[in-house]
């Protein structure tokens, strides 16, 4: 199975299609437990094909990420590893000591792509911009390949660019056929910033969608190779979660039809705007995975 590869900014190559990883666990915690279930799920993609793995600070599940890729017996330069900053761990300080722990969480020495999960603007003092200098730091040195974000609108990357000079990479956002986030496409275009679809199903919420439905009848595909096409032909990185190993094989499997441009546009014209969000507001979303709280 070969993904197509999409060159972000920084010149580094990223499969257009990975396998995201939240709640591939029951809970989030770090027990043994967790860790090999995860495991299990991440080795069960890996044997459907998938090199792209997305985790988080936040998940909780590196250990099981990094477990599933020991067993499997393929070696660390195949795959593309992403991990995303936590909440609880903005301030400079901070980043770089949760980061050295991410990369032994993976059993690695050196990460792929390193996100700001959420830019966390009522914490901190609305300070983010600190943040994303000190990752930018991890990328100087050597042991970071590329510096992204996650969840930020257009005001957010203005102002972490216009601050630093430094571009992201990546903005990992909310999209899917009914909230296309079009304003902060629009500005990861303008900046030349790829985007990366998280929950790229809305959580298989458009899956019954008839419009959706009579496309992926057309070619005879489900309504989810449907959207994925839509968000592929669109440019978009996208990593799809499941853990079923039918459904892995499946998603991985959608590089040998294409959607119509009249398809992709219908698939557009699906999109409600705000009222469709299903995942927090950036602007306003704070929550930390600790009992300890940063300063606002």
């Amino acid at each position: 199975m070969t993904v197509p590869m999409i060159t972000l900014n920084d010149g580094v190559e990223i499969p257009q299609l990975g396998f995201g990883t939240m709640n591939l666990a029951a809970v989030r915690d770090d027990s043994p437990a967790s860790h090999e279930t995860t495991a299990q799920g991440v080795e069960a993609a890996i044997a459907a094909g998938y090199r792209h793995f997305d985790t988080a600070q936040m998940y909780a599940n590196e250990k099981g990420l990094g477990l599933g890729i020991e067993r499997s017996g393929v070696p660390r330069e195949a795959f593309f590893l992403t991990s995303k900053l936590g909440n609880g761990s903005h301030r400079p300080d901070d980043v770089r000591r949760s980061f050295e722990q991410t990369l032994r969480n993976l059993n690695v020495d050196r990460l792929d792509l390193f996100l700001m999960h959420w830019p966390t603007p009522t914490l901190y003092g609305g300070d983010y911009v600190s943040t994303w200098r000190a990752m930018t730091d991890l990328v100087d040195e050597g042991l970071l390949r590329s510096a992204g974000v996650s969840n930020f609108n257009a005001d957010h990357l203005r102002r972490i660019i216009e601050e630093t000079g430094r571009v992201p990479s990546v903005d990992q956002v909310e999209v899917y056929p009914y909230f296309a986030n079009r304003t902060t496409a629009d500005a990861c275009a303008g900046h030349g910033v790829a985007v990366e679809a998280w929950s790229p199903l809305g959580q298989a919420t458009i899956l019954d969608d008839p419009t959706i439905g009579e496309i992926a009848r057309a070619h005879d595909r489900t309504p989810a190779d449907a959207v994925l096409r839509w968000h592929l032909q669109q440019g978009r990185i996208v990593i799809p979660k499941t853990a079923t190993p039918a459904r892995m094989a499946q998603n991985i499997a959608v590089f040998d039809f294409e959607l119509a441009p009249a398809e992709l546009a219908a698939i557009d014209a699906l999109d409600r705007g705000e009222v469709g969000r299903r995942g927090p507001d950036p602007d306003t979303f704070d929550w930390v995975p600790t009992s300890a709280r940063p300063q606002r």
